[in-house]
């Protein structure tokens, strides 16, 4: 099914995948990245710098056109959807500089695995 994308006027870097565009919180599609405040006990999370995948995510889009494409909504209420930043996927850029790690389980359709094959893995 073709994805519908809005244009986004100004989101913020939340954590290292997750965003807030004008108080609608947005999880990108397909990554999971590491937490800012350490792991919940029972849960296996994504080792690495939570800080840092949050910075990294608020440079590539800041100042950047955004496009969103909308696909649900997960158990926290998040809108879950592919984010593109000047035309790159959002998912794609956080995975292929190490930010994050691609998850098929959370890739709606493998529209990440679509758009960076060779990083999707």
């Amino acid at each position: 099914m073709p994805l519908a994308l809005a244009i986004l006027l100004a989101c913020t870097a939340t954590d290292g995948d997750t965003l807030n565009c004008g108080g609608e919180r947005v999880r990108l599609l397909g990554i999971d990245a590491p937490d800012l405040h350490g792991c919940r006990q029972g849960r296996q999370c994504v080792v690495g710098d939570g800080e840092a995948a949050r910075q990294a995510i608020a440079r590539l889009i800041g100042g950047a056109a955004l496009r969103i494409g909308r696909v649900g909504h997960d158990s926290y209420g998040r809108t879950l959807a592919v984010v593109y930043a000047d035309g790159a996927n959002a998912s794609c850029a956080m995975i292929a500089a190490g930010h994050a790690v691609y998850r098929r389980d959370w890739d709606n359709g493998g529209r990440v695995a679509l758009d960076c094959p060779e990083t999707a893995l």
